[in-house]
């Protein structure tokens, strides 16, 4: 397929290009840096330059690169401010929507994330409405993924990919990285709130399947979610932090963090995550113990 990547500079798309060109794929991988065009295209890749807030730029790149599928791997974490992240997902999806059709692209392939349902008992599964009516910080969240997901509609096809949270390499969780140095700085406090993780080279696998899939929304996670007294103290022996506080007892838990269910991707696409469970990378420090 000719296909235009996204985010082929981030920790989903670094990853997801050689497997697209191994896999013999047309791809053209986006960045907005002149200095990471020549890596790209060492890659074997076309490399486009353009800011996806540049609505002409991003059309004009499009169009020239004449997809059949778009693939959204685009965020904007390097801050850790949800407010840019939010701003990506919804100006920045538009404006790659809006040039996806105007090249007359069938298919986007879009990320967006697996804690955004409403509260309840439970993994949530696709079925469940995301949150809509969240509150503070988790509403700007909310919101956004839920127009990121709206713009991905206006696709003849479109997947959404609701990844869970990700961990592995490059990722925030792993050693040396945000999360761990939060850990070190006994800043985890080990409660009842559940997640559901996902491997980032499991989060690749899915994208590359996702290109056959039918058009829709798909939790994409391991098997197993975890409260947050189970994994923390997990995570902080591995990255060699102090054990968190509250580490033993279930802990209060907040009605929306409730992980998510894996079984429509499983059952009716196929999808199995290599890394069935968090514990193959946290809790290898913590096993027997």
């Amino acid at each position: 397929m000719r296909i235009f990547l996204a985010g082929a500079t981030g920790v989903i798309g670094s990853r997801l290009l050689p497997v697209l060109l191994a896999d013999g794929h047309d791809v053209t991988a986006l960045t907005r840096r002149t200095s990471d065009a020549e890596a790209l295209r060492s890659k074997g890749a076309e490399a486009a330059v353009a800011d996806v807030y540049d609505a002409e730029a991003i059309t004009r790149t499009v169009r020239n690169a004449s997809p059949e599928v778009v693939m959204h791997q685009l965020t904007d974490l390097s801050g850790g401010s949800s407010e840019a992240n939010a701003a990506m997902r919804k100006i920045g999806t538009a404006n790659l929507a809006n040039a996806a059709l105007s090249a007359g692209a069938r298919r986007m392939v879009a990320q967006s994330i697996a804690w955004a349902y409403q509260g309840g008992e439970g993994p949530a599964d696709e079925r469940t409405p995301l949150d809509l009516t969240a509150e503070g910080p988790r509403s700007t969240t909310v919101r956004a993924v839920a127009t990121l997901e709206e713009t991905a509609r206006e696709l003849p096809e479109w997947v959404v990919l609701r990844y869970g949270v990700l961990y592995g390499p490059g990722t925030w969780y792993a050693p040396g990285a945000l999360m761990a140095e939060q850990a070190l700085a006994g800043e985890l406090v080990a409660d009842g709130d559940v997640s559901s993780f996902l491997h980032v080279d499991d989060a690749v696998a899915a994208a590359v399947a996702a290109l056959e899939w039918p058009s829709g929304a798909v939790n994409v996670c391991d098997d197993e979610p975890a409260a947050g007294h189970d994994w923390i103290p997990a995570f902080c022996a591995a990255v060699g932090a102090p054990q968190p506080e509250h580490a033993t007892g279930a802990g209060p838990r907040h009605d929306w963090a409730r992980g998510a269910s894996n079984r429509h991707a499983r059952e009716n696409l196929g999808w199995t995550p290599r890394h069935r469970s968090w514990r193959e990378e946290f809790g290898a420090a913590t096993d027997g113990s």
